[in-house]
């Protein structure tokens, strides 16, 4: 028993404190704490101009979050546009009074100085398809009242993109392993499948948890903090580092 103890707490601070400490000395050494009330927004130029691209457009994009969190997660939000349309919507989830943003930054635009990366990303028909679903969900969406956003353990940005794209499997998404409340169950289903509908997952209100998938990969979750393998493509996942292996 004290052995099985020792190697359950050596894989602990192997797979969750060690990445955490990591991430604080990266975070540390970035300055991206600094002034951020004035950090660049700007577009980081991820979308084509939809002047002269005329498909649809689907994207979830990701970065690093706002000042000592960014530490341990990042802020996902999702961008549309309909064929032909002029101009791109982007919707996000904060903390700022009502929680469901709508084209409140750039659409691919820096997060508080943090370029961002491409999740997903789909054009023409399928998108077309896919984006009065999105519409839908948002407009469903049962947390969106002042005061419904909670950082930790949920609901808050990653929770809203994770359920926008619930219930369509075709869109085969696993937001990043440092989207930290993209597991929290905002149905009140502690026990579910995945987004993708290619496994389970099991959620102890956000706090902890277990995923076993063929697109989410295996994934443990304690206090919010993910580690776990992805198969489909291999990589390994850690907390406040994120995924590290093929892209």
């Amino acid at each position: 028993m004290l052995y099985a103890l020792k190697i359950a707490l050596g894989l602990f601070v192997l797979l969750f404190l060690l990445p955490l400490g990591i991430s604080a000395g990266l975070y540390a050494s970035s300055g991206s704490g600094a002034g951020w009330r004035t950090a660049d927004r700007s577009s980081a130029g991820l979308l084509p101009a939809p002047s002269t691209h005329q498909p649809a457009v689907l994207r979830v994009f990701a970065a690093q979050t706002v000042r000592w969190r960014g530490i341990f997660a990042v802020h996902c939000w999702i961008v549309f546009k309909e064929e032909g349309a002029s101009s791109y919507t982007r919707y996000d989830y904060t903390a700022w009074g009502n929680p469901i943003r709508m084209n409140g930054f750039e659409p691919d635009g820096r997060w508080f100085g943090q370029v961002p990366e491409t999740v997903f990303a789909v054009d023409g028909a399928t998108a077309e398809a896919l984006i009065p679903r999105v519409r839908t969900a948002i407009a469903d969406y049962a947390w969106q009242n002042q005061g419904d956003y909670r950082a930790w353990p949920g609901p808050n940005s990653n929770t809203f993109v994770a359920a926008v794209l619930d219930g369509m499997p075709e869109i085969q998404l696993a937001l990043p392993p440092n989207a930290i409340g993209k597991d929290f169950p905002y149905d009140g289903r502690w026990l579910r499948a995945t987004p993708s509908g290619t496994g389970f997952r099991l959620s102890f209100g956000g706090y902890g948890g277990l995923t076993v998938a063929w697109v989410e990969g295996f994934e443990v979750n304690i206090l919010g903090a993910v580690a776990g393998l992805d198969l489909r493509r291999p990589a390994i996942k850690l907390p406040g580092l994120g995924r590290l292996g093929m892209a």
